[in-house]
């Protein structure tokens, strides 16, 4: 019963959260600007490559990246953190900033997602992962 109230409690601050601080990005989550991105275009071998299962505390984020006309193009979780409500909802509000920045500076040197550190971490992991193999 604690765990449950506890865990409402969370989810509840976090919903509160996303909430009044949504001006900062699309997804509601506010972006840590905490590395420089420099786009390297073309750098890329055309395919489609799968980054390495990572770690993200909650669960395990792994990648794949798509890369056409020698640029990353896509980006799409296959694995991601989604056995608690919390994780979900985490990940669901992080997912598409993560992808789009990457997109954005064509490697996965992104900025962290407040509230989704680990989350962001490991999508850094595993999106290098698969970028070194289109190298």
């Amino acid at each position: 019963m604690k765990k449950v109230i506890v865990t409402g409690v969370v989810i509840i601050g976090f919903v509160f959260y996303a909430v009044f601080y949504q001006k900062s990005t699309s997804t509601g989550l506010p972006v840590t600007n905490t590395t420089t991105s420099s786009a390297t275009k073309g750098s890329y071998k055309d395919g489609e490559y799968t980054g390495s299962a990572t770690d993200a505390f909650y669960g395990t984020i792994q990648v794949k990246a798509t890369i056409t006309n020698g640029n990353l193009s896509d980006v799409q979780f296959l694995q991601y953190p989604n056995d608690e409500a919390e994780s979900v909802a985490v990940s669901k509000a992080a997912m598409p900033t993560l992808r789009q920045e990457a997109i954005t500076s064509q490697n996965s040197k992104v900025d962290i997602v407040t509230g989704a550190t680990q989350t962001s971490e490991a999508f850094r992991k595993s999106l290098a992962s698969a970028l070194t193999q289109a190298k």
